[in-house]
């Protein structure tokens, strides 16, 4: 037997195996070149055992061997396809995507700022955070101003500094100089944080104080802005110079407010504010006759800015200011002027302290009685109102008045009202006054009711103090009061 013969048999040998395995199992056709496994239909219970040998016999069959060849190459032509392919421009990051996660804030924005070109804006933001550093090292553990990140901490403020510093450097060299004022003023409002003041100052300033366009719309609100700043910093005279030049500025351009009203009213009531505040710092200093001419020009300043409550302070205090100098006649005649403004607005708490000013007028002219009916009236506005402390004022007011007029039982009467409404508000010091007041009237009634008995040496005057003595007390002195 040769060796194909051999070869041959052991090949049908093989066969006949796998056809006795497979009994059963019908012969597998071929279709389409795929190879399909058929059950019979009588036997579908067909094991585990017979299936794997059928695959079996459909791996060594040659059409199966062609197959996986074919199926290798495919996964290799695969394999080529996915080392060559190309990721799409959408799913890749870029280098500025990179360097915003991968640099600080600070690196950020300042390599930002000079690869666009910007580099009088990088100076000038290096010298905000070079100043801010140095701020932070003066201030004392524990200050507000530590509690806060440094400033090349906070990426949110960095870039709007960058956006509108570079906007600003553009509009520069363009020569669009209202341009850079609005830019510069912008970052001064964005910093209007109490721990970004020193930030709020500088872009300010940077926008007032520049050459060109400093008398520009933008520059004259600006320096608004800044008289606000100042007045609230205490600084009444450099809040006065910057909101004199800016009503300069503003009946010059004749500019209107977003809402369509004159820039220069604006002005007007920042300067009623201030003519008015530096006018009560010379009344305390005793300074009458400066004090007079500040306080009317806050006064007329404030009318002509429009706002009624602005106007209605700044009268009030120009009526104080000529009560202090004792000209009550024309204080009277101001504070009616306040009287209408505070009824206009419906300003319970001015129309309180006007009537309060008007009564002590009348009491300086001894004009007792309207002195009386001026506080009765301002008592009953309390009691309307609901404002206990300001009742508790009238009241111990009244009370002095009634003692001094020599009528303690009527004083104690008002006193014992002023107590109770102290006490309502928690006011210690307040409830302290009421206190001292209303015992000294105390003791002045029953002096007064006791005294004759005091100076007497009959039997029945001692007995009516002994029998006093044993039933004294406040309980006993409250009914007096209330009877």
């Amino acid at each position: 037997m040769t060796s194909v013969d051999f070869k041959e048999n052991r090949t049908r040998r093989n066969r006949t195996d796998l056809g006795t395995v497979c009994a059963g199992v019908r012969p597998v056709p071929r279709c389409h070149g795929d190879l399909t496994l058929q059950l019979d239909a009588e036997n579908n219970q067909t094991s585990w055992t017979k299936i794997t040998a059928v695959f079996v016999f459909l791996c060594v069959s040659p059409v199966n061997k062609h197959k996986r060849v074919a199926s290798g190459f495919r996964m290799k032509q695969s394999v080529e396809s996915f080392k060559n392919k190309r990721v799409s421009d959408s799913s890749m990051l870029s280098k500025k995507e990179i360097a915003l996660f991968r640099n600080s804030p600070k690196q950020y924005v300042c390599v930002e700022m000079l690869q666009d070109g910007y580099h009088r804006a990088f100076s000038e933001l290096f010298s905000l955070l070079r100043s801010d550093r140095d701020q932070r090292s003066e201030e004392l553990p524990g200050s507000s101003r530590l509690q806060t990140p440094p400033l090349e901490e906070q990426r949110g403020k960095l870039e709007t500094l960058r956006l509108h510093l570079s906007r600003a450097e553009k509009a520069e060299r363009e020569g669009s100089w209202t341009a850079v004022c609005e830019e510069r003023l912008h970052l001064g409002r964005y910093f209007s944080r109490h721990e970004d003041f020193w930030l709020c100052f500088h872009f300010y300033h940077s926008c007032a104080d520049r050459e060109f366009g400093g008398r520009s719309k933008p520059a004259t609100e600006a320096r608004l802005h800044l008289a606000e700043l100042y007045q609230q910093k205490g600084d009444l005279e450099e809040a006065r110079q910057q909101a004199e030049m800016g009503l300069k500025q503003a009946e010059e351009g004749g500019w209107v407010d977003p809402d369509g009203r004159p820039l220069r009213l604006w002005a007007c009531r920042e300067l009623g504010k201030i003519y008015s505040l530096l006018g009560e710092a010379f009344l305390a200093a005793k300074e009458y006759d400066k004090a007079k001419k500040l306080l009317h020009q806050g006064s007329k300043m404030a009318t002509e800015g429009g706002d009624k409550s602005v106007e209605g302070e700044a009268v009030f205090r120009h009526g104080l200011s000529l009560q202090s100098s004792e000209d009550h006649h024309a204080a009277r005649q101001v504070f009616s002027t306040c009287i209408e403004i505070f009824s206009e607005l419906q300003d319970v708490k001015g129309l309180l302290k006007t009537y309060k000013a008007i009564a002590k007028s009348l009491e300086s002219e001894g004009n007792m009685e309207e002195t009386l009916q001026v506080l009765e009236k301002s008592a009953d506005i309390c009691r309307s109102s609901g404002l206990q402390d300001k009742l508790a004022d009238i009241c111990l007011y009244l009370g002095s008045i009634y003692r001094d007029l020599g009528q303690p039982l009527e004083a104690c009467k008002y006193l014992l009202q002023g107590y109770k409404a102290a006490c309502s508000t928690g006011d210690v010091t307040l409830v302290q006054k009421a206190q001292v007041k209303l015992g000294c009237t105390c003791a002045l009634l029953q002096i007064r009711k006791y005294s004759s008995d005091m100076q007497s040496s009959s039997l029945t005057s001692v007995k009516r103090l002994v029998a006093w003595k044993e039933t004294r007390g406040h309980q006993d002195f409250c009914s007096d009061v209330a009877d």
